[in-house]
């Protein structure tokens, strides 16, 4: 019969499926911006954006309101190795009056217990940080602001919703603090919702515990959240915990199919009809009056208790939660189920009880059911958030029903299993979750804050103010100057290095012409065909070989073998072995040049360590290794800068190219100077291009104030310390040790990677600049950037992956800006030279660095327009300036030795 009569209350798997994919829609719209307003499901975010990590330390406070008790709570918290926890509290009546009176009134109690507690636990003389456990809907836009949307459970106080509750808690606590604390000494750190407070108080345990579930007076859940899905608030970096106030679920309607006529008449005997209608289908507070509606009327229509209904039947509230819980209770519920019945003035017979108690069964595992789909819709969200197909989590749950029904926790537990076969769930009691929890939110938070105090101060050297960067400009105008001059350029740190290419392509270039391009770890041989008037063009074939460190770091006379090589296999390969060809030779090395084709070696770079080549001419070696081969001929006619042949490339495009620029493994710049300014050659008429060589800036100690302990470890530990260091601060070879250098730094912190620096992190150069273009990617999520991390073997959460972006993105941007600062000094003196107020100028750039790093070649541009704004500069992406550019010097060269012959 009871049955029969609950048919509707009976759910299927089918209807619970149903359910969940309702409440999953839910969360979408309770998420989006636009759709939030009209969302039953708040999914409110707390601004809680860390679970405990065990580092937490130090004694807090912690006062929580929302419960049928008010209290106090001192927690200590410490991680001497093993991370403990320890909990005092105080429990204080929450009298009629005042929870349903005014709210000067409420909080003038909640500071006056506060204070009480301060004062039994003789904490007077100490400043504890002071978290609020407030167990009602708030919107909040801070951790320490909270307005109260709504009053819900048995809360009805007047001219608190709308207003923000902790700055009224703060206003009470200074009012009554006077008296015997000194004032401002006890003060709120973090607003927190019980259900936040089960998640944390659970996450200090067990670090899998990502959700908070409280089934007891009242219901909720949290869960924590991917900031990127959550429109309400700024940023999408990380996680943050949101409170979604499920209980306000089928508000518009959506359960309407389910809810019953007992569910019915029970809303519209609350204190809030039409509201919180899912919580009332759920909590303890309604079950008890659920029961009491159904047997009410299966008393009045003859099938209980003889068709006799007693006065207490017929009184709201006499069934609580707690009868429900004894009435089912396995073995002794019949009897008291008999005993409760008997005190209501209920006579009931054997079949009586029975049907009683399965009433009670009915209406507990409905509420069990309907959780459960919500819960599961939570798992499945945070399972499809992290890209899983079988996730391991744990749920933090606290609550009167959970604890005391004797049936309930195992129901719930086995129908969440049943809905979300592919996630392992941990249901984690929460012991003291909304006392503990606030501490532990406050702890969390307290945490955070010192952590973010010392990031910043190891990122600090890095941000460079628009002074530091003029005083970079005009030193670099300096050292540009000394290297131009004869007296000066001994000494100088940028070496000024002259080309001797005198002229930019004009569009009559044509002819076959060979390039080779060494410069990194890898060697191309070209040919390239130029064709010039109505049908100009450039094209081009290339191999590739690589070099091997054996032969980078080899003999000098070991690499130009290995080099002529690699060109007998491609004119075999290309069929051209017997023609003798002009070559431009583009060595990105700095060497110092008495003409055209004829470069001495200053110094090995990027990782090169050559023997018996530095002070030697390299087109001589070349020659040589071409005799000692002695399988064919070539005429070297240039040997070029990979910079200068970016800027050939760019010019052949636009003749208002006059600089080059190489952002990419190594640093450099290269420009057309009047030979009148250029001392250390001879000859007063037209222009020549200048190799600046700007990678030694700052070897002298110019720029040594801007220089970090971070720049000074990879200096070091390089092939060449004390070298090039301008160029150790803005180019990709050494911008990832940098970001080592700091990781490693914030991991001995105890910051990063939960204190352990693991082998890979040890490992020099691990840190490719490639991943630092990946990781700073705007449309990488978080998860991947821990993929990236989990690649070299690092091994992050959440926290750590959101660090790493940041000092990334603080070692990129000074990069990009110190090299705007240089380049800034470049266009400067060409506007002055010129003798112009505005300049318009092109500047050649190629490298890696400019082109796949998502910000720097923004950060450039913006720093060059800042510092440079009478100079209107024009970027211009080169293609393939060492291939190409060589052959077009080599072209320009040919030409200009034609007309000299002339």
């Amino acid at each position: 019969q009871v049955d029969r009569y609950l048919y509707h209350m009976r759910l299927s798997d089918d209807v619970l499926l149903d359910v969940m994919a309702r409440f999953q829609a839910e969360m979408v719209k309770g998420l989006g911006r636009d759709t939030n307003p009209t969302a039953t499901v708040k999914m409110l975010p707390s601004f809680v954006r860390s679970l405990p990590d065990g580092t937490e330390k130090g004694e807090f406070l912690a006062v929580d309101l929302g419960g049928s008790q008010f209290r106090a709570h001192q927690v200590k918290v410490s991680d001497d190795g093993k991370q403990s926890s320890q909990l005092e509290s105080k429990f204080y009546p929450s009298p009629k009056e005042v929870i349903q009176g005014n709210g000067a009134e409420l909080f003038d109690y909640v500071a006056e217990c506060l204070l009480d507690f301060v004062e039994t636990k003789n904490l007077k003389h100490k400043k504890l940080p002071l978290g609020f456990t407030f167990s009602f809907p708030c919107k909040q836009t801070k951790l320490d602001k909270g307005v109260l949307l709504a009053w819900t459970k048995h809360f009805k106080v007047r001219g608190v919703q709308d207003t923000d509750v902790v700055s009224s808690l703060r206003k009470a606590l200074q009012k009554h603090q006077a008296s015997f604390v000194p004032a401002g000494d006890l003060d709120v750190l973090a607003l927190v919702n019980d259900t936040v407070g089960t998640m944390m108080t659970c996450g200090y345990d067990d670090p899998r515990c990502e959700v908070g579930v409280i089934i007891g007076t009242g219901t909720n859940a949290c869960y924590m959240e991917e900031m990127r899905h959550i429109d309400l608030v700024e940023g999408d970096e990380g996680r943050m915990c949101i409170n979604t106030e499920w209980g306000a679920f089928g508000d518009d309607g959506a359960l309407d199919d389910l809810r019953t006529e007992f569910d019915r008449e029970l809303d519209l005997g609350s204190l809030n009809p039409g509201k919180q209608l899912f919580e009332k289908m759920i909590s303890g507070l309604y079950l008890g009056e659920l029961v009491r509606l159904i047997l009410l009327k299966m008393t009045k229509e003859g099938l209980l208790f003889n068709g006799k209904v007693s006065t207490a039947l017929l009184t709201k509230g006499k069934i609580e939660m707690k009868h429900v819980s004894a009435m089912e209770k396995y073995k002794e519920g019949l009897s008291n189920t008999k005993e409760i019945l008997t005190e209501l003035n209920l006579f009931p017979s054997e079949e009586d009880c029975v049907a009683v108690q399965h009433v009670c069964t009915i209406v507990s595992f409905r509420s069990a059911n309907l959780c459960a789909a919500a819960l599961a819709a939570i798992l499945t969200r945070l399972r499809e958030n992290k890209k899983l197909l079988r996730m391991r989590t744990t749920v933090g749950i606290d609550g009167g029903l959970y604890k005391t029904h004797p049936q309930y926790a195992k129901r719930l537990h086995k129908v969440v299993r049943r809905l979300v076969p592919n996630c392992d769930v941990r249901f984690l009691l929460s012991l003291s979750g909304s006392g503990k929890g606030a501490a532990m939110v406050t702890a969390v938070a307290y945490r955070l804050a010192a952590q973010r105090k010392q990031i910043d101060a190891a990122l600090a050297p890095f941000l460079l103010s628009p002074e530091t960067l003029r005083e970079v400009k005009n030193k670099m105008r300096t050292e540009l100057e000394y290297g131009l001059k004869r007296e000066t350029q001994a000494s100088a740190s940028v070496k000024m290095l002259p080309t001797y290419v005198c002229g930019t392509p004009d569009g009559t270039e044509k002819g076959k012409f060979l390039a080779l391009d060494l410069g990194g770890t890898n060697f191309r041989v070209l040919l390239v065909k130029i064709r010039s008037g109505r049908r100009r063009s450039v094209q081009m074939y290339n191999k590739i070989f690589a070099i091997p460190l054996e032969i980078m770091q080899g003999t000098g006379e070991e690499l130009f073998d290995h080099i002529v090589q690699c060109i007998a296999d491609f004119l075999e390969y290309m069929g051209i072995k017997g023609a003798r060809l002009p070559l431009g030779f583009t060595f990105s090395f700095p060497c110092r040049q008495a003409s055209i084709d004829k470069g001495t070696l200053v110094g090995w770079t990027k990782g090169f360590k050559a023997t018996d080549c530095e002070g030697e001419d390299v087109v001589d070696m070349l020659r040589e290794a071409i005799r000692r081969r002695n399988e064919f001929d070539l005429d070297i006619v240039a040997v070029v800068n990979d910079t200068v042949g970016t800027m050939m490339t760019c010019g052949y495009e636009d003749p208002n190219c006059e600089i080059g620029l190489i952002a990419g493994t190594g640093s450099n710049v290269c420009y057309m100077e009047d030979m009148k300014n250029i001392e250390i050659v001879e000859g007063n008429e037209g222009k020549m291009c200048i190799n600046t060589e700007w990678g030694g800036f700052g070897d002298n100690g110019c720029i040594d104030n801007i220089r970090t302990k971070y720049d000074k470890e990879v200096d070091e530990g390089s092939l060449n310390p004390g070298k090039q260091r301008y160029e150790k601060m803005t180019s990709g070879m050494y911008l990832g040790e940098i970001v080592r250098q700091i990781l490693i730094d914030l991991t001995k912190q105890g910051l990063l990677f939960r204190g352990q620096i693991s082998e890979s992190l040890r490992k020099r150069g691990i840190f490719e600049t490639k991943f630092l273009s990946q990781i700073e990617s705007d449309r990488l999520a978080l998860l991947q950037v821990r993929r990236i991390l989990q690649q070299l073997g690092l091994d992050s959460t959440c926290e750590d992956s959101i660090i790493v972006k940041e000092v990334c993105g603080a070692v990129s941007k000074r990069a990009a800006q110190l090299c705007g600062a240089g380049l800034a000094a470049i266009v400067e003196k060409k506007r002055e030279d010129r003798g112009v107020e505005h300049l318009q100028i092109t500047v050649g750039v190629d490298g890696t660095l400019y082109k796949l790093h998502p910000h720097f070649s923004r950060v450039l541009r913006e720093t060059v327009k800042e510092l440079a704004p009478q100079c209107d500069v024009t970027f211009m992406l080169s293609e393939d300036g060492s291939g190409k550019g060589a052959a077009l010097i080599t072209a320009v060269a040919k030409r200009l030795h034609n007309v000299g012959q002339k």
